[in-house]
């Protein structure tokens, strides 16, 4: 059974990791989501606490950056709805929050994550701007807003802004990470490897910063100092140096990515369940579970996570793509077509999505709305889009078949050419005999 994942295996989904090999490059996007954090305390300069645990504390505190009471009710069930991949009815829930308390920076905090999450980025950062504004020290938000302009092609921008905002707190461990992350995006990794070095002279135990600096040596192509840099968040040195935060999602991401690239499936396989068991909104996370599930031609195993995949992120070409391969295999073609359509309008560069359109159409026993010889010709225009987009070889680390696949169509082609071609006959004659 024939997947198309060992063709986009390499870059599928790496998120804020590294360039998407298969959908054109955009490696910036960093995952945010509400925490108890954004209910409660927002942290300061000193609270530096690792990731939230998806739980609402309940704190009324406006001046806190809480909810207060008459919007909590709708901040609660935005935040059920969240956590239950409903993001449409979080959307509302969150905005509902807001209406009720216009000071609440929590919810426009959450109500942000949920609008980026659903590609409505000038909405996303309008909810940010309005969380920091309600409270000028909501570092997650002001975070979130940079790292937003970063992703939508606002590098300098964000640059700029977190500048100003280090400038004016420079004891912030937080905001010094943003912005490292940010220099990192910029590929100066000389200026971010020195800010997330500042940032843990300021608190020792910022997780997020050492994330930021194995991140950064990953992107750069360091990789023994990046997987140096992960052992000491996830499992530390001995007694002298334990484990900083041995549950850290990003990090186990990370690390699986990088196992993956080595070739330990079973060691990638295991981070990557962990990362999203801790964090079921990490869509990465999800997406290589499912990607290493499709390879292995368990379509069966990979179609739950990749639709959970969609819910929480659908704007995410990759996982659109990888669900339609995973209907491809289970012969649900119309699915299939849907979801690699979709893929494709929400990136024309992800040259994954024209092969399996070509391995559909070439192998499925019949599609609906065409006949025979129309389906081989989509077969044909498909694989040779994925050929022609491809390039002369094969990306390094990936192999393909493409040669094999346009030959055997078109002799399929010409096969069903020959055989409704009319047939000559010879005229019939009585050699002198009368009728």
């Amino acid at each position: 059974m024939r997947t198309l994942v060992k063709l986009v295996l390499a870059g599928v989904a790496l998120g804020p990791f590294a360039a998407v090999v298969a959908c054109g490059g955009d490696d910036s996007k960093n995952p945010k989501y509400p925490s108890k954090e954004d209910a409660g305390a927002e942290p300061t300069s000193t609270d530096t606490s690792s990731e939230g645990d998806a739980a609402v504390t309940g704190v009324t505190d406006n001046s806190s950056g809480g909810v207060s009471a008459d919007a909590k009710g709708a901040y609660d069930d935005g935040f059920k709805a969240w956590t239950n991949g409903d993001l449409l009815t979080a959307k509302q829930k969150f905005r509902d929050a807001t209406t009720a308390d216009p000071k609440s920076s929590a919810a426009y905090y959450s109500l942000g994550c949920v609008l980026e999450r659903l590609g409505d980025n000038a909405g996303a950062q309008n909810a940010f701007r309005s969380a920091y504004s309600a409270k000028s020290d909501n570092e997650l938000a002001i975070g979130a807003y940079a790292l937003n302009l970063a992703h939508t092609g606002h590098q300098s921008e964000a640059d700029s802004f977190l500048t100003t905002k280090h400038q004016n707190n420079p004891k912030s461990a937080r905001i010094e990470t943003y912005l490292a992350e940010v220099k990192s995006l910029e590929r100066d990794s000389a200026e971010a490897q020195r800010l997330a070095q500042d940032a843990l002279r300021i608190d020792p135990n910022y997780k997020e910063a050492m994330v930021v600096i194995a991140r950064d040596h990953y992107r750069e192509g360091r990789t023994e100092l990046a997987k140096y840099a992960l052992q000491a968040i996830l499992e530390g040195f001995g007694q002298a140096s334990p484990a900083r935060d041995p549950g850290n999602a990003e990090a186990l991401l990370l690390r699986g990515l990088i196992e993956r690239d080595e070739g330990k499936r079973i060691a990638a396989m295991k981070d990557f369940d962990a990362a999203r068991m801790k964090r079921p909104d990490l869509v990465e996370a999800t997406i290589q579970v499912a990607a290493m599930k499709l390879e292995a031609g368990n379509a069966a195993e990979a179609h739950p996570l990749l639709e959970t995949a969609v819910k929480y992120d659908p704007e995410s070409a990759i996982a659109h793509m990888n669900l339609g391969d995973c209907y491809r295999l289970e012969q649900r073609y119309a699915d299939a077509k849907r979801e690699l359509d979709r893929a494709l309008q929400l990136d024309s560069t992800l040259l994954g999505a024209h092969y399996a359109l070509g391995l559909m159409y070439l192998n499925a026993p019949s599609y609906p709305g065409m006949d025979q010889k129309a389906q081989v010709n989509a077969a044909i225009n498909e694989l040779e889009q994925y050929k022609s987009m491809r390039g002369a070889k094969a990306p390094p680390g990936t192999s393909d078949d493409i040669d094999d696949l346009i030959a055997r169509a078109k002799d399929k082609l010409a096969q069903m050419s020959l055989s409704t071609a009319p047939v000559a006959t010879t005229p019939s004659t009585t050699h002198g005999k009368k009728p």
